[in-house]
């Protein structure tokens, strides 16, 4: 057991790392290629952040673990808001841009609607996926269409522009997109099979796994954007990135696997936590939108709120364990 820990930590670190070279070279490959910074930070740094996740989720899917890759994209979904967004919004409250809820927020409502038709049935098939992924296409049209429209258009290609490396060569940029992608299935390997050696060891279901240690994992881009986005005196950032990661969360770690192979949903999964995840998703638009105040923010305490759902979501997953339910 050991060494499936080991792999674990080694995964993780690998998965994190090699996500973040990832990104920047298919970032800077794609600057170098004439592509706008508006279309790059939509696409190639919203499928960064989520990359680790889809990537774990294809490789549980085709190496018949598909339970790792549904607590994954889950619980990642869950880690976002409850506990990456509670304690960025406890260190430091975060103001609410009233065009995030005109624009992006109904977005991932859509992608929560989706998420949930789709799982309730018990099972995921070609169609699903396909239907999430067509989905998750015409959104991230919208938004480059939306942004391109968008008043602030040059200060939101000058914010995005400054996430783009400068001083990388079109070689460069090449090889580390391409080691990049290869460390993150060799990673995702590495840890989806840590991950089940755990499981079974210790007979806690393999979604337990990947609602826990494997989705707490695999949010660490997000808890990375969140903090730079604090240090840079812009946690506004911090709530945008959430909500872009857990579209591609519900539609891509969702959409992907699915299109791969069919498989079943474990009922868990279904009846607990995906309605964790919805209640979630609702919980943040009220305290985001109501009460509204020309300063409307995500204070300290709707953050403390937001922290305490998640713990009180891993207690109740760990009493589940202890007493054999789960």
């Amino acid at each position: 057991m050991l060494l499936a820990f080991s792999a674990i930590i080694f995964g993780l670190i690998l998965l994190v790392w090699s996500a973040d070279k990832f990104v920047e070279g298919a970032t800077s490959l794609a600057h170098h290629l004439g592509v706008s910074p508006l279309i790059i930070g939509i696409t190639i740094i919203g499928f960064g952040t989520s990359a680790p996740e889809i990537l774990v989720s294809i490789v549980a899917v085709v190496e018949g673990t598909p339970d790792i890759a549904i607590g994954n994209a889950l619980g990642s979904n869950i880690a976002n808001i409850g506990l990456i967004l509670g304690v960025t919004a406890f260190i430091t409250p975060i103001p609410i841009a009233k065009g995030l809820f005109r624009r992006e927020y109904p977005l991932l409502v859509i992608a929560t609607v989706l998420l949930t038709l789709c799982l309730i049935d018990g099972s995921l098939d070609q169609i699903d996926g396909l239907t999430l992924l067509l989905v998750l296409a015409a959104i991230l049209i919208y938004l480059i269409k939306s942004h391109q429209n968008d008043r602030k258009k040059n200060d939101i290609e000058d914010k995005l522009a400054e996430a783009i490396p400068e001083n990388i060569t079109l070689i460069s940029a090449i090889i580390w997109s391409l080691v990049g992608l290869t460390a993150l299935v060799g990673s995702s390997k590495i840890l989806v099979w840590g991950a089940t050696d755990i499981a079974q060891a210790l007979g806690v279901s393999e979604l337990i796994i990947g609602l826990t240690v494997i989705a707490l994992g695999t949010s660490l881009p997000e808890l990375a954007a969140s903090i730079v986005s604090l240090k840079k005196g812009v946690p506004d950032m911090a709530i945008g990135n959430i909500i872009g990661s857990n579209l591609f969360n519900s539609l891509a770690v969702i959409g992907l696997p699915a299109l791969v192979t069919d498989f079943s949903i474990n009922t868990h999964a279904v009846t607990r936590d995906l309605p964790v995840v919805v209640g979630l998703t609702i919980l943040l638009f009220c305290f985001s939108f109501f009460p509204t105040s020309p300063n409307q923010s995500l204070s300290r305490l709707k953050g403390l709120c937001l922290l305490c759902c998640f713990v009180i979501y891993q207690l109740y997953l760990y009493y589940g364990v202890m007493v054999g339910n789960i």
